[in-house]
């Protein structure tokens, strides 16, 4: 049985801004993410299945990330909840899309809010495998199971 690993591609974009941060990252400023998503799966051996020779259809697993994570942080901000109530009242009577955390928004806690998330939204018979999430195209974070076992 092949255990093999699919990688899908995501592009969004999305503002964050850095509470107390002492540089410019304590501006609410916009990047265009790049995120790769990786599974590891075995091919189903099911001969009445469409789906043989499959681990996920590639359009079943683009939609499912695209529809839970890339529909809900394309173009919003994320701002952490210690931020002055004011602002975030202002934010959230003002804009549709404003995600408030309870992390600092950085791009590493970023990749780690998206592993919990994907984890949970997988099939059964899919493992995460890794994560990368590019803020620029010179600057990215990697993310790997074996490496954060819970």
């Amino acid at each position: 049985m092949a255990l093999l690993r699919l990688t899908r591609v995501f592009n969004f974009d999305m503002a964050h801004v850095l509470l107390n941060y002492p540089g410019k990252c304590n501006n609410i400023h916009g990047h265009t993410y790049r995120l790769e998503v990786t599974v590891r799966g075995t091919l189903c051996n099911d001969e009445t299945s469409p789906k043989k020779g499959m681990i996920i259809d590639f359009s079943d697993f683009n939609d499912l990330i695209q529809s839970k994570i890339i529909d809900v942080w394309d173009h919003a901000l994320i701002i952490h909840q210690n931020s002055d109530p004011a602002l975030l009242n202002a934010l959230k009577n003002n804009y549709k899309k404003i995600i408030i955390t309870a992390f600092q928004p950085t791009t590493e806690n970023m990749v780690c809010e998206l592993a919990s998330i994907i984890k949970q939204i997988l099939p059964s018979d899919l493992q995460l495998f890794s994560l990368k999430l590019c803020e620029t195209d010179k600057s990215y974070i990697e993310w790997y199971a074996l490496e954060n076992i819970d």
